[in-house]
């Protein structure tokens, strides 16, 4: 199990954690929780050993194997394939020890890397690996694709994927839905509930946490509080305990009160005195209990729209995709006819890449309809929260910097546009404080730039909001304060996200974007998550079918071809005539009767047959041989799993190492043979 004793922890010259106790007790599924800053990272930093305790005791097992997701994006040109079966490090460093075995020819050391590796899952590696990132959302098109093909969000797909591949007895997953869409994330849940090892995972997403864990670990205060149970358990529980704490806290004040009152009435009495000494005593020895301090909540409202065009838009048969810059168009959406009315509540439903962002940025005039019509309501105000905040973020620009430009641009009418210091103050209702209004946003986090964001949109006071997963990286806390805003938000919502509880809470009509196409979607989410499990085996199923036409069409290629026999023969004067005037047409047929063309067919085949016997012959020795290889390979691994003695394991190495040459050689020459055949037209398996 994992233990902390009155561990102490900092960051610089803040203390995240001091004199905490903890246990994690091996295969629990624990939900590390806590508002942002709080020390959950650092916790993390500790686990994997990037961090030390700075003062009590921390352990590990040191024999458990551990996997977590790699922050850095990817750069290589590997398969998508290849770069997650390397994410099972135990089975990368086996080969390379087969390697190096082979190339000092030390045959007890080949022994024992083809043990480990059978017992390491060599054999189906790549299908675990495939599994894993078809799982994630990927297409079978893309399994052979190499990594830098993939745009930042689907890189980091792979790096989840290499670190499920990963045999792990812990798993440390930080945020790990970001970048996942609705249909993803219930793949990536049902994975982790069959997860044996114990897993910790920080995330935002309550259902998500709901789904996955059944221990939540509060950081608090610099202290850690375990409680039994999901966070939707947890929020119960701790709701109960800040009650009771407040409860107790009242009493407590109470007594205090009366104890500080007989002290003072009675300390300056000599009969009293003693009396009075032990109740200052008392007081010293009670143990305070905290008020509940109600955490600093990040709360917003949106002001109300200055008018509610009805409609909002109108779009008319568009296609909506992206334009080259040499001219190209690429259609995502086509024939969209809808419309949006004042007050609606819409959530956009669809897998990554089918085109959500596509047809948001189109509404948000970021990207022109390459057909069609969109047409605003009069007085249209968009508030536009881009999925990539950077989008509409300057990096080298500080947030009062963006205030005062987004003064200028909405013009001499907007409020208090050029007062800087009530810029200030309302910078302040969102959390940007102190020298913070000076900090630039390329070193900001990413919750503080989506904070950020929002204060702008607020500020233009829109009454259409468009938001491409606006929760990406806010806390539970700031998502909360944002789903209440937003419910009592008087204009339109078009949501797009992955974040189940916010859609639940917000939207009251969904969309659906897929297959080129955008239409309602009659249902709810649990509907939704259904039709993403049914849509999932539809794709396996196609991907089947496909599979097996692509393998039909190549046993049909390898076929035996008919044998055409060029038959030499007299022709007429005029046939000849013919064909030169013709360029090569022949309009006379040869003179060859029925029964010599058959003669003349046996003497071909013939001839092919005598040809092809001996090349026949030998592939049919080299299909024994290679079968024979195989039962001898399995004999002598199941023989290397038994207690031998140092002398047998080497030389059972070396026979190993010898059926591996002699096989690889086996296989190179039976695909030789088999190109022989194919250019004869005969089949190697005819």
């Amino acid at each position: 199990m994992i233990t902390l004793k009155n561990v102490t922890l900092r960051r610089s010259a803040k203390v995240l954690l001091n004199g905490v106790n903890a246990t994690i007790n091996p295969g629990e599924k624990v939900g590390l929780v806590g508002r942002n800053g709080a020390g959950k990272s650092s916790l993390f930093a500790l686990f994997n050993g990037s961090l030390h305790e700075d003062g009590g005791d921390f352990y590990i097992p040191p024999q458990w194997r551990m996997a977590q997701v790699a922050q850095n994006m990817p750069e290589t040109d590997e398969s998508a394939t290849d770069f997650v079966v390397t994410g099972d490090t135990r089975l990368v460093e086996l080969r390379a020890q087969l390697v190096q075995a082979e190339a000092e020819d030390d045959g007890m050391a080949i022994a024992h890397a083809y043990t480990d590796l059978a017992d390491a899952g060599d054999h189906d590696a790549i299908p675990r690996a495939q599994a894993l990132i078809l799982g994630l959302g990927f297409k079978v098109s893309e399994l052979d694709k190499p990594v830098n093909s993939f745009s930042g969000g689907w890189r980091m797909r792979l790096q989840l994927a290499r670190a499920l591949m990963c045999p792990s007895d812990l798993l440390l997953l930080d945020e790990p839905t970001n970048h996942l869409d609705l249909d993803a994330l219930v793949w990536l849940e049902a994975w982790l509930k069959r997860y044996e090892g114990t897993m910790i995972v920080i995330s935002h997403d309550r259902e998500f946490l709901d789904a996955v864990t059944n221990v939540t670990m509060h950081i608090d205060n610099a202290q850690i509080t375990r409680y039994g149970g999901n966070y939707s358990k947890f929020e119960d529980l701790r709701a109960q305990q800040l009650e009771l704490q407040q409860a107790s806290f009242a009493k407590q004040q109470e007594k205090i009160a009366h104890l500080k009152k007989f002290i003072d009435r009675f300390k300056a009495k000599a009969s009293k005195a003693k009396q009075a000494q032990s109740r200052v005593k008392a007081l010293d020895r009670m143990e305070k209990i905290a008020p509940v301090l109600a955490d600093a909540e990040f709360t917003f409202e949106f002001k109300e729209p200055q008018n509610l065009p009805n409609p909002m838009l109108a779009i008319s048969d568009a296609s909506f995709g992206y334009r080259a810059e040499d001219g190209a168009q690429t259609t995502i959406l086509e024939n969209v006819s809808r419309s949006v009315l004042a007050g609606q509540r819409i959530g956009i439903l669809g897998a990554n890449g089918q085109g959500k962002s596509t047809l948001v940025k189109t509404i948000a005039r970021t990207m022109a309809p390459l057909a069609g019509t969109v047409t605003e309501g009069k007085g249209l105000s968009i508030g536009y929260f881009a999925q990539q905040e950077l989008d509409v973020l300057r990096p080298h620009e500080n947030p009062l910097e963006h205030m005062i430009r987004l003064a200028r641009e909405l013009g001499p009418n907007s409020r208090e546009a050029s007062r800087e210091q009530d810029l200030r103050s309302y910078l302040g209702t969102f959390n940007f404080t102190g020298d913070m209004v000076k900090q630039s946003v390329g070193s900001m986090s990413g919750g503080e730039k989506a904070r950020l964001v929002l204060a702008m949109i607020v500020w233009q006071r829109p009454n259409l909001l468009l938001l491409d997963e606006p929760t990406n990286h806010l806390d539970l806390a700031t998502r909360e304060a944002l789903s209440m805003a937003l419910n009592e938000f008087e204009g339109t919502v078009m949501l797009v996200s992955h974040d189940r509880a916010l859609l639940r809470a917000v939207c009251d009509e969904f969309w659906m974007v897929g297959r080129g196409a955008v239409g309602p979607f009659d249902g709810d989410l649990d509907d939704y998550q259904r039709y993403l499990l049914d849509e999932a085996k539809r794709q396996r199923e196609l991907a089947k079918t496909e599979a097996a036409a692509e393998s039909a069409a190549l046993k049909a290629a390898a076929a035996p071809a008919p044998v055409v026999v060029a038959v030499t023969a007299p022709v007429s004067i005029a046939a000849s005539a013919n064909q030169t005037g013709a360029k090569g047409r022949m309009d006379a047929k040869p003179t060859v009767d029925a029964k010599e063309q058959r003669k003349l067919d046996a003497q071909a085949r013939q001839q092919l047959a005598e040809k092809t016997r001996p090349l026949k012959r030998e592939i049919e020795q080299i299909d024994q041989r290679l079968a024979t290889l195989v039962a001898e390979r399995a004999g002598l691994e199941e023989r290397l799993t038994q207690a031998l003695a140092p002398a047998e394991i080497a030389d059972l190495g070396r026979r190993l190492k010898t059926g591996h040459d002699e096989t690889a050689r086996l296989e190179e020459r039976w695909l030789e043979i088999s190109a022989e055949l194919e250019e004869m037209g005969v089949s190697a398996s005819a």
